[in-house]
């Protein structure tokens, strides 16, 4: 076996996706697929992610794909998602927290309501998911090959960048405290966990500022690196942390921002 198969091969492995039906939930459910996984793509729209699906499969892949509808919004539709695992596979290799929702209002407008539903999936929802996840990741975590979970952060949850999104920047900032946390108390259960922190990527979440290549150039420019996030650039990071040699990191957020977290404003004495 070559390096690369050796390292980043999901071949046999089994995955859960959220959100994977469109944005950076699709690179992720597409590069995993890709691999070599069996990944089940799952979100609030199933015929979406049956769609989806479909289409992956279509490129004949080493892996396959199915999709199916999952709501991590509330209470029941966690434990439905998991029963719905449940029944299609007594392991899971790797759990994506990708779904995910945001606001943005002015901050003298920004409304009341728009804090729960934010929390609701993006913090709680990806908490309770996990949790009842955890037998089927212990039924696939070993000392050479353990278990993964990825969770969607954000470059706002990094820096001082509220731009509206004030309830969306304060869920992806508890994220990131999530992912240390249980990557500390996780890794005697042999399952690492780590989370993205990206930065602008073409998505629908984003549509308002990157849905033509025009627009996207332009907020290219404010990156370090020049450009905004390709579907490689997320591809790369997940095979990293899913295969082989992503093995021995848990606990990490990996800023996928092309530099965006290091940007402090002005200089204090320009």
């Amino acid at each position: 076996m070559n390096i690369l198969n050796r390292l980043f091969s999901l071949e046999g492995k089994t995955a859960l996706v959220t959100g994977g039906a469109t944005g950076i939930g699709r690179m992720i459910a597409t590069a995993l697929v890709e691999a070599g996984a069996h990944v089940m793509i799952a979100s609030r729209k199933g015929e979406d992610c049956v769609t989806v699906a479909n289409e992956i499969n279509a490129s004949n892949p080493l892996g396959k794909a199915e999709g199916f509808s999952g709501n991590v919004g509330t209470e029941e539709g966690v434990d439905n998602l998991v029963a719905e695992v449940k029944s299609r596979t007594d392991k899971l290799n790797i759990l994506v927290n990708n779904a995910g929702v945001t606001w943005g209002a002015p901050l003298d407008e920004f409304p009341y309501g728009a804090w729960a539903k934010i929390m609701d999936v993006n913090v709680t929802g990806l908490f309770h998911l996990t949790q009842q996840l955890l037998p089927l990741l212990d039924n696939a975590a070993s000392d050479e090959d353990p278990a993964r979970v990825i969770n969607l952060g954000s470059i706002m949850g990094t820096v001082a960048m509220g731009d509206g999104a004030y309830s969306y920047s304060a869920s992806k900032a508890a994220v990131h405290q999530l992912t240390r946390i249980l990557g500390k108390e996780l890794a005697s259960r042999r399952i690492t966990v780590n989370a993205f922190a990206p930065g602008p990527f073409q998505s629908k979440m984003t549509a308002f500022a990157t849905g033509s290549d025009e627009k996207a150039a332009k907020v290219g420019e404010g990156v370090p690196l020049g450009r905004i996030g390709s579907p490689d650039d997320i591809a790369g990071a997940a095979l990293f942390l899913c295969g082989k040699g992503g093995s021995y990191v848990t606990g990490a957020i990996l800023p996928l921002c092309g530099g965006g977290h290091l940007l402090t404003g002005d200089p204090l004495f320009d």
